[in-house]
Parts: C-alpha cells; structure tokens; sequence
C-alpha cells in the first residue's frame, strides 16, 4: 500500500477517532457510517474510500487502539527486578498494572470488545495479544527474576503474574464493565482494592523465612 499523505493520514485519524466515539456510544450494531462522516467533518464517500464498510472500520480502529496499548512494565521491569524490598517492589508492579489498565480508554475499549467478541472472534484475541498477551509475559518476568533473587518463591511465572492481574482487577474492572461508568470504583476503593491485591498475593507468593 502506497504510504499515506500527511493529509489522507490526518482524515483517517479523524475517521479512527469519530468511529471509536460512534462504536462506543452505540455498539457495533447502532453505530452508523453517517455518524461517522459528520463527528470527523469528513463526507461519507471519504469514509468509505478509506475503509470500504462498516466492518472494515471497525476492524481497523480495534487494531489501530491495540498498538497503542503500553506495557506499563517495559520501563519499570528492571529496577523492580533490582528491588530489595519485596513487598515495595510488587506494590510498584501492582500500581504500574492498575495505572495502564483502570483507565476511562482502556476499560471502554475492553467493553466494546468484549461486546463484540461474538460477532468478531478473531480481533477479540487481536486485541488480548496486543494487551494482555503482551504485558503478562513482561510482568512475569519481573516476578521470575524476583524469585530467581529468593524474594518470591513461584514454580509457574506466568501462573503467578495472571494471579497477580486477577487479584487486582476483579473487583474495580469487573464493577466498571457491568455498572457502564468509571465512578463505579472511586479512586479510594481502587487503592484499598490494590492492596489488598498485594496483601493476598504477597502471602501466597513472598518466600518465608527460614524456608528453603
């Protein structure tokens, strides 16, 4: 495909950005190519031209959100492998994965996935490999590189990482994908959910002393 100009390239943006409000707000379903064209300040033919139909559009923004996702542990994963302050250094783990993932963007583009993940099957895993399927293995990592130190003891790096996530995320993210609204949790219960997160997975996982 011949590269984009810098103007066809600002269009499709727009296009991208409207289409995700679209979706949003109405489902797969509800969300129309006119709507589109009118919140991008683009004509329908230009819409189409850049994406075909309705099932292309979609398509593409699903791909297009999943290579913004950020792995909130690409940055951190050394100097919390380096830590010698083991219940410090899964709280800092913990803060950086509630941080990247408890936010307005990442839980409404989870909804509408998860929504449509019938309909698309396919971009449903497209979008947990570029997600989850890429941050787990880093945040397993880090907690192998803590046990191999003798701070944690874990037989499975990534089993210990998905406890991790779930112990963190059950409550807020689930709260927030039924109630529809970020409020669902306030930014106090998030921090009392945290840690208690940590609490719990610090006692199953933190090597005890005197055990070999």
């Amino acid at each position: 495909m011949p590269e984009l100009t810098a103007r066809a390239a600002l269009k499709r943006e727009q296009i991208l950005e409207a289409a995700l409000e679209a979706f949003l707000e109405n489902g797969y379903v509800g969300a129309n190519m006119d709507q589109v064209a009118a919140t991008a300040s683009v004509s329908k033919q230009t819409v189409y031209k850049q994406f075909a139909d309705k099932e292309h559009l979609f398509r593409a923004l699903i791909v297009a959100i999943s290579d913004r996702v950020e792995d909130p542990f690409a940055e951190i994963g050394r100097e919390v492998a380096e830590a010698d302050d083991i219940d410090a250094a899964v709280r800092r783990l913990a803060d950086a994965f509630v941080g990247g993932i408890m936010t307005p963007s990442v839980q409404q583009m989870r909804r509408l996935v998860i929504a449509e993940a019938a309909r698309f099957p396919d971009l449903g895993q497209d979008y947990w490999n570029r997600g989850f399927g890429r941050v787990l293995p880093t945040l397993a990592d880090c907690l192998a590189r803590l046990a191999e130190r003798g701070l944690l003891t874990i037989k499975d790096p990534m089993i210990a990482a998905n406890h991790l996530a779930g112990l963190l995320l059950w409550i807020p993210s689930n709260r927030v994908m039924f109630f529809g609204r970020m409020d669902a949790v306030s930014p106090e219960e998030l921090a009392e959910f945290t840690e208690a997160g940590v609490e719990v997975f610090l006692a199953a996982y933190k090597k005890q002393s005197g055990k070999k």
